[in-house]
């Protein structure tokens, strides 16, 4: 029985690329008291995991050189010896990047999918997964979102960014996404039902571009970039306007050299808050936005895009255009060569037997 693993082969020098990853073979790992041996079938392509790829310390520690890619992953229990997940049970947690994994209570973001009959898998790991919750908490737990505001949203065509506008239109909200080609301004604007787009790449003045287009200023502005669109919305928040600090993508491929912050003042002159945040801090918050999230799929009122790469083998070449930006909605791999024959329990038995 052949077990593949993507690792980190050697260190990206700014965007990644193919070659810094490599698939390699490894054993089968053998579930022990309390653990699950579970076939992955989706990986999450999530742009904080470029931050681990350097050798530095982050709020998780770095990805050596040899060891196993890490992030959300959904995947089918084939073998358990834990009472509480019977053989065939779906589950999502933060998992190496290889064919079978281990899982266990400790388990990072271990949780139960109760798929829905017509409701891809896939969508379990992004906008009713990860991607949807963090959305969510942020907008509400963290910029404590209310109806009538102004709200500007970067990285409008990404996994987050996608779900956070719609959010924000359900919520009775003036939605404004900052995207980086046209083809992605049509898509929030189109598609998602955002009341403006912005394609930065096109504008000379950003700030100029966010005045215009939000004339009273922005109320709450979800970052998901920082870096020079930050600095751009500072000069455009209402007095005692929020800022939620989802992710700092335009920094990601160049931690050496962070893009500077010049407009901070704002933050003092305009009485504003800013706040960062991580999702596994708010698991008290992830079953409430979960279930919105499910009665918004289920009316037809949130739209999921998603951009599926399938074969492991090919994960790096995902996560590669995932952080060269030319993506649209939820980038992910499904391991198996199609999403419509996902084996059974009993093929995964057979293939480890």
């Amino acid at each position: 029985m052949i077990n593949r693993r993507v690792v980190l082969r050697s260190r990206p020098a700014h965007v990644p690329e193919p070659d810094n990853f490599e698939v390699v073979e490894c054993p089968l790992p053998e579930p022990g008291e309390g653990e699950m041996l579970v076939r992955n079938l989706f990986f999450s392509m999530e742009p904080a995991i470029r931050a681990r790829l350097d050798d530095r310390m982050t709020y998780m520690p770095p990805i050596g050189l040899g060891e196993p890619i890490q992030s959300p992953t959904v995947g089918r229990v084939v073998r358990s010896n834990h009472s509480g997940y019977e053989e065939g049970a779906i589950l999502f947690g933060f998992n190496d990047w290889q064919d079978y994994v281990t899982v266990s209570e400790d388990t990072l973001l271990l949780d139960r999918v109760s798929a829905e009959e017509g409701v891809p898998l896939s969508h379990y790991i992004g906008a009713l997964g990860g991607s949807g919750t963090t959305a969510y908490v942020g907008l509400h737990d963290v910029g404590g979102i209310q109806a009538g505001e102004t709200v500007v949203v970067s990285a409008a065509a990404g996994a987050v960014g996608s779900v956070a506008g719609q959010i924000a239109r359900l919520r009775g909200c003036r939605v404004v996404g900052l995207v980086g080609s046209a083809e992605k301004a049509s898509v929030v604007t189109d598609k998602l039902g955002f009341d403006v787009a912005i394609d930065y790449r096109a504008t000379p003045d950003l700030a100029a571009a966010v005045a215009e287009a939000c004339p009273d200023g922005v109320d709450l502005y979800f970052d998901n970039v920082g870096g020079a669109t930050l600095d751009a919305m500072l000069l455009n928040m209402t007095t005692y306007g929020r800022i939620v600090a989802c992710g700092m993508m335009a920094g990601y491929n160049q931690q050496d050299r962070p893009p500077g912050i010049f407009n901070l003042w704002e933050i003092v002159a305009r009485q504003l808050r800013m706040e960062g945040f991580l999702l596994p801090t708010y698991t008290d918050s992830i079953p409430k936005a979960l279930e919105e999230l499910h009665a918004w799929l289920r009316s037809g009122d949130l739209v999921v895009l998603e951009n599926v790469t399938h074969g492991i083998h090919r994960a790096p070449e995902a996560f590669s255009h995932l952080m060269a930006g030319s993506t649209i909605g939820k980038t992910l791999l499904a391991l198996d060569a199609d999403e419509g024959t996902m084996p059974s329990v009993a093929t995964l038995e057979q293939q480890i037997s």
